[in-house]
């Protein structure tokens, strides 16, 4: 945005110029003392009407704001709505403003409530010293009316000679210095004639009570009978809102919209990216610009879209967008106001692919509650990182986040808002993570206001008994499919192509793909929209209540063979494809979903559901709990156990490692099928903000268990009895540092470092608010280093004859059982590799070289437990012998 132009829109003049004459020369009023200073202006004025009040301003709710006819309307009347400006706040030094608002009461059954305040709130903070903190969560000095006409300072009822809030009334806040406090003088105006109606003087209120944002404010408490009746009446229009001070200053980047973020990926050339805007949609004339810097160093426009109405984001796409060097970006917005069309940039690069670059680092988060936001350490840490690409696996925020609960049902438009704002915080604490470099963002069920969900192939929810446990055990989606569809192109909008597009029920679309970057074959899979719900498949006697089992005499290990889906026919069709396809010179392969193939988390003997966990003694360090079980928590990805068992069978074909999120308790495992060990390792990193701390405290001899060396590594069953391997838990430990709910939650992030030339993978993890560079600094048990090969670690049987290449190529080799079925796949990084299958029998090698789309076939290799064969290839030979197919 250019912020220099708008600025001088919002300052102009040397004193605020709605403040009356009448009242600036009435002699009992403190006319402006200062020689010299700035105002600030509102400009809602200029603006069309919208759903959005501007980009100096953050609503609560976001769909409770609006402009309308140049006012800012306050569109609901309830507790604790507010508007805040972004760019001013009052510092802790000693600084004099005054202050002026007109305000419009619209609902005209106020003065039937008992309690509320209408005008302005000064010293708004937050829990964490950042304006955003105060502009979501803050807190502050309320001063305005009270619905029968009573003026509002602070804590105090002040009575005035008006019976009730006037229809039309401008409101005054003069603040001078006075040694260590600040003497206040406020003044209720008739702004169509000037006339004081009434003036407090003498109010002294201390240096922290003005201290922090300025926002205005509706604030009514409504009894249960009158939120049926008023909640959705509007309560107030303001406008002509002024501040001026001497040495009050805008603050240039605390600016947020009309372009709020921005993500992409780059596949095999193509370049997908999401710009998420402002709720714009009813400007006419309103159009967004793709522009990216030349080799002239001017930017140049290469495509222009409209904005999409539902989840306001605009999607571009180009093919053979294949760079060299790192190309800036900027989104470019041409916003027509009524005086002028203003013009707003946000900027970014698309890095160059790292093709020859030896390691890929890969970031890793999930689970975003509001309790660290803005979450600034998360962004300043990980860039000393320096990742390569940033993955987001689920759970971007939660129905709470920001406050007020979530909405599911009212006006469908409402409720995108009611999404937009929880996903415009997400955006607003973590942009700058993925500004620069290509990002995968896949939702989770919290992400589409689930706290478990069951996809059944997007089936529709029963809701008949509410939003609750009853409507997610149904199976299916609470929320309106369009607006599950509208959730999805927001976060999933920028990923690869879907490798089948086609929607499931209800029309919901699907996301599942293949991202191939950098020699990174990424699998990103949807674990939960395909997945049956327990309830429906398990027994009544099972006594299922959202996901988990009630019945103390029912034991789910006896139905691990039951029938219910996982991951679904259509995502197995994929994978089968996927563990084919390693094409754009893929070396290594990962899958990326929103939870891991097992269920870790133990809880306390006798404990039925999750629900105890957030009251669960947190242990000292070094301290081992006992007498915890392992759960059976069907959200988890440990069941269907048949499901799972073939997930896994899957993805060890490809020699994969598995990255996910949601579990809320950072670990390392190892899956385990036939025995344990057997197949490949799984990372779920940690939560960002933990609203869930699970543990894993299994029954074990814990006599010698210290932090450092935990007696709970080493091989498991989980509840439902499937095989794993525990090499790290990140468990929440009392660190006795406050607060205590980010502290002592084991919250974080990981990194997952892929050396493509010595084929390692390098697992790490690191709790928050921790300078990542410090030696020693990860939670116990990190890093940890694997080879590509250890995620197919099952023991041989018998060999097939060695394959040995000259060329300077790096063939594909895939082995192919007597009926044809994949054994597994790997591009090997040495020129001479010895086979391992696990039955006897004939098997076929295929040597393959993808991008040149060569390959050679080897039929009726005999395995054999002593393996003398050698095959010999040289490929520079072969393929010379070999057209190149068009």
């Amino acid at each position: 945005m250019k912020r220099r132009n708008y600025l001088k829109t919002l300052l102009m003049g040397t004193i605020a110029p709605c403040i009356s004459p009448s009242v600036l020369a009435n002699s009992t009023f403190k006319s402006w003392p200062y020689p010299k200073g700035l105002s600030f202006n509102s400009n809602w004025h200029n603006w069309p009407n919208m759903k959005w009040t501007g980009p100096e301003y953050w609503g609560n709710r976001l769909q409770d704001w609006l402009i309308k006819d140049g006012k800012v309307i306050c569109d609901v009347t309830d507790k604790n709505r507010s508007l805040h400006l972004l760019p001013i706040q009052k510092p802790e030094k000693m600084v004099g403003f005054i202050t002026s608002i007109v305000i419009d009461v619209l609902n005209h059954k106020l003065q039937n409530i008992d309690e509320g305040c209408l005008g302005v709130q000064f010293g708004v903070r937050g829990p964490i010293e950042d304006y955003r903190s105060a502009a979501v969560f803050g807190k502050g000095t309320h001063i305005g009316l009270t619905p029968n006409g009573n003026l509002k300072i602070g804590d105090q009822i002040f009575e005035t000679t008006l019976d009730f809030i006037p229809d039309h009334f401008g409101l005054v806040v003069e603040a001078v210095p006075n040694h260590n406090s600040y003497a206040v003088t406020v003044s209720v105006t008739n702004p169509q004639n000037d006339l004081l109606l009434y003036k407090k003087e003498g109010m002294e209120l201390s240096n922290t009570q003005l201290t922090g944002n300025f926002a205005l404010l509706s604030d009514f408490k409504l009894k249960k009978k009158q939120k049926q009746k008023q909640k959705i009446e509007p309560s107030a229009a303001f406008s002509n809102w002024h501040i001026a001070s001497q040495d009050l200053t805008l603050e240039e980047n605390n600016f947020f919209g009309p372009i709020c973020f921005a993500q992409y990926t780059l596949n095999k050339g193509k370049l997908k990216l999401t710009a998420q805007m402002a709720p714009l949609e009813e400007i006419q004339g309103l159009s967004v610009h793709f522009q990216v810097k030349n080799d002239e160093n001017k930017w140049t426009t290469l495509k222009s879209k409209s904005l999409e109405s539902e989840g306001r984001s605009v999607q571009f796409s180009f093919i053979n967008f294949e760079k060299e060097k790192d190309v800036p970006y900027r989104i470019v917005a041409d916003i027509p106001l009524l005086n002028k069309t203003e013009t707003y940039h946000y900027e970014g690069t698309i890095s160059a692919e790292p093709h020859s670059k030896d390691e890929i680092r890969t970031a890793v988060f999930s689970c975003n509650f509001h309790y660290g936001f803005p979450d600034a350490d998360i962004p300043k840490n990980v860039s000393k990182l320096n990742p390569d690409i940033i993955l987001f696996l689920g759970d971007q925020f939660y129905e709470a986040t920001g406050g007020f609960g979530a909405m599911f049902q009212g006006d469908y438009d409402k409720m995108c808002l009611d999404y937009l704002r929880k996903w415009y915080m997400f955006g607003w604490s973590y942009r700058d993570l993925f500004r620069h470099r290509p990002c995968a963002i896949i939702p989770d069920d919290h992400d589409v206001y689930h706290g478990n969900i069951w996809g059944e192939e997007g089936e529709k929810a029963d809701t008949s008994k509410g939003f609750g446990a009853s409507a997610q055990d149904s199976g299916g989606y609470k929320m309106p499919a369009k607006w599950v569809n509208m959730v999805q192109r927001t976060q999933t909008g920028h990923l690869p192509d879907a490798f089948d597009p086609s929607p499931v029920k209800q029309g919901i679309g699907v996301y599942y793909t293949h991202w191939n970057y950098a020699g990174i074959s990424f699998a990103i899979l949807e674990d939960r929209k395909f997945k049956s719900a327990p309830k429906n498949v398990l027994p009544e006697s099972a006594e299922v209540n959202n996901g988990w089992i009630m019945s103390d005499d029912f034991d789910i290990k006896q139905y691990r063979h039951i029938e219910a889906d996982l991951l679904g026919d259509r995502q197995h069709t994929f994978l089968d494809e996927w563990a084919l396809d390693w094409s754009n010179n893929a070396q290594m392969k990962v899958v990326l979903s929103q939870t891991n193939f097992a269920t870790l988390a133990t809880l306390p003997e006798g404990a039925k559901t999750g629900a105890v966990i957030p009251s669960l003694p947190i242990p000292k360090r070094g301290e081992y709990i006992k007498g915890d079980r392992p759960t059976v928590d069907m959200d988890s990805n440990g069941w269907p156990a048949l499901g799972r068992d073939l997930a896994v069978k899957t993805i060890r074909k490809a020699f994969a490692f598995h990255i996910a999120g949601d579990q809320h308790l950072a670990s390392f495992i190892q899956y385990g099928l036939g025995e344990h060990g057997d197949s490949g390792y799984a990372f779920a990193g940690p939560a960002l903000n933990n609203i869930w701390p699970r543990r894993f405290w299994p029954d074990v001899d814990s006599s010698k268990h210290t932090y450092d060396n935990p007696a709970y590594l080493g091989e498991h069953l989980d509840g439902f009895g499937n095989k794993m391997t525990v090499f790290a838990v990140a468990n929440p430990q009392n660190t006795g540092k406050e607060p205590k709910i980010l502290h002592n939650r084991a919250v974080g992030y990981g990194l997952v470092t892929f050396n493509k030339r010595q084929r390692t993978i390098k697992t790490e993890c690191w709790p928050r608010f921790i300078d990542p560079t410090i030696p020693n600094s990860q939670y116990p048990g990190w890093p940890i280093i694997i080879t590509q090969e250890d995620n197919y670690p099952r023991k041989a049987v018998a060999w097939l004859p060695k394959i040995q290449w000259k060329g300077n190529y790096k063939p594909v080799l895939k082995v192919f059982d007597n009926k044809g079925q994949l054994v597994y796949a790997i591009r090997p990084e040495n020129s001479n590799y010895s086979p391992k299958v696990f039955n006897e029998g004939t098997y076929m090698i295929e040597v393959a070289i993808p991008d040149l789309d060569f390959e050679k076939k080897y039929f009726n290799l005999k395995a054999s437990e002593k393996q003398t064969k050698t095959i010999r290839i040289n490929l520079l030979k072969e393929i010379k012998k070999k057209p190149l197919q068009k």
